[in-house]
């Protein structure tokens, strides 16, 4: 499952990128995972070569894309709230305001959203964002256009991404597209397709291009980044067969991460999403040999009980996770972990969800994404299996999970205070623009006040004094040796 960024507030607008000579504008808003934001930055790249400048204002839109999530039905009820708002815009303010849905949604419903929302103009599938030129034609021309067609190969490896939503600090840079691990709970193989990864020199090329720009730290990003197996390099004839040359030439998600903190070693390096049953201790140990590869791992586990681990078709045991996170914190010990767990998935009895618990005492999360499972139409979940456990249950078991983590997680910020810490500033804080806000290795949000030396991009030593429940409150000290 993909880490939601946060479904209950509105889309993500982009900022504005203006290209000289373009004279249409094009609205662009995101919902969901990390990845269909980064996949925005690639589809305002391409239309901004046919013409098109982002805007904040939706009323003056010629065009307004949605790029959309079907992880949960809550999602897509977002979604088709949404899209009432641009029908009012449309019929009451701007009627040749044309309206596209990209993304996941776009992918499951395909024509059926054609039917269903009457001011959809244009569906785009995640790997159809190339022939968006092609399909804003057929738009233009009074047709209703749509490209769901998943590819088998990395799609958009040659686009420079616009960075729209960015602070000038942080960026992400895609390795894999698609999954291959069929959860039975998840769209995402219906939706992203199959495993792919994307050539290695060109994500190094990517990342020295935003270093140029003054970045300082990259999340790599992809659906299963612990999959990420790049074949290529080497003559047939320097080898016996060609199993050798790929065994001799494959860069795995292991090398790939060696090779992107060689390159930058100032650069910070972040990765997600990870897949327990994919992840290598190769991985850790290169996290370990790196100072600038951040000491956090997003590691999705979904339950602790292996009887609906395995109704969940998730290649691990409850005794192969723990030993994972038993060697993770045994080779990197002030590493942070976070998860994805479903409450209330089919048959869960009360003893699975003790388990649950157990686990999330035992391995002490810093943070979680969690939720109430939903029945998502099309995966094996929802064909096979009935969607027995009643919503009273379900919030119950959600909200124990939730307060637990919540109790471990201030516990884990408490093992903060008192260190100095390295942060990378990276904006003002929310409450207070008297303070700067940033993120440690742990990926923990630090606030401390401003006092005019320092400014976004700057990685600053800062004293921990205390916490709250989610945020680490300090004092700089002074410069990091990274600066």
């Amino acid at each position: 499952m993909e880490k939601i960024i946060d479904e209950n507030k509105q889309g993500e607008k982009l900022a504005t990128i203006a290209t000289e000579g373009n004279t249409r504008k094009l609205f662009i808003e995101s919902y969901g995972c990390q990845m269909n934001f980064s996949d925005s930055e690639i589809v305002a790249s391409i239309m901004a070569k046919e013409g098109f400048n982002t805007t904040q204002n939706l009323e003056d839109a010629d065009l307004v894309l949605v790029n959309t999530c079907s992880i949960r039905d809550k999602a897509e009820q977002t979604i088709r709230n949404r899209l009432k708002k641009y029908n009012d815009i449309k019929r009451k303010i701007n009627p040749n305001m044309k309206v596209g849905v990209l993304g996941c949604m776009a992918e499951r419903l395909k024509d059926k959203f054609l039917e269903e929302e009457k001011i959809v103009d244009l569906v785009v599938g995640p790997d159809a964002y190339k022939d968006l030129p092609n399909l804003i034609k057929e738009v233009d021309d009074g047709r209703n256009a749509m490209n769901v067609i998943l590819s088998k190969e990395e799609t958009y490896g040659d686009i420079a991404p616009v960075r729209l939503n960015s602070n000038g600090v942080t960026a992400f840079v895609s390795i894999t597209r698609g999954c291959d691990n069929m959860c039975t709970f998840c769209v995402v193989p219906f939706t992203r397709g199959r495993e792919r990864s994307r050539d290695p020199q060109s994500v190094i090329e990517e990342i020295n291009q935003l270093v140029d720009k003054g970045f300082k730290e990259v999340t790599l990003l992809g659906q299963n980044v612990d999959s990420y197996l790049w074949y290529g390099g080497g003559l047939k004839k320097d080898f016996k067969n060609a199993s050798e040359m790929q065994k001799a030439t494959a860069v795995d998600f292991a090398k790939l991460l060696d090779m992107v903190a060689i390159a930058q070693p100032k650069l910070r390096i972040r990765f997600s999403t990870s897949n327990p049953q994919d992840m290598s201790l190769e991985v850790i140990h290169v996290m370990a040999k790196h100072r600038n590869i951040c000491k956090y791992i997003h590691l999705p586990v979904q339950s602790g009980s292996d009887r609906v681990l395995k109704l969940m078709n998730r290649q691990h045991t409850r005794k192969e996770y723990m030993e994972l996170v038993d060697n993770i914190y045994k080779i990197v010990p002030e590493m942070a972990l976070s998860q994805d767990m479903i409450s209330g998935f089919p048959t869960e009895t009360e003893e699975d969800h003790q388990d649950t618990l157990y686990l999330m005492k035992y391995v002490k999360y810093d943070f979680g994404f969690m939720f109430a499972y939903s029945e998502r139409p099309g995966t094996l979940a929802a064909r096979k299996m009935e969607d027995d456990i009643p919503l009273e249950i379900k919030k119950r078991r959600l909200q124990e999970v939730i307060n637990l983590q919540q109790e471990i997680g201030h516990q884990r910020l408490k093992l903060h205070v008192g260190k100095i810490q390295e942060v990378l500033i990276e904006k003002s804080s929310k409450k207070s623009d008297q303070h700067w806000a940033g993120r440690n290795t742990q990926n923990t949000m630090v606030v401390f006040p401003k006092n005019g030396q320092y400014k976004p991009g700057d990685f600053v030593n800062v004293k921990i004094n205390e916490c709250t429940s989610a945020t680490l409150l300090g004092e700089a000290v002074g410069y990091s040796e990274n600066n």
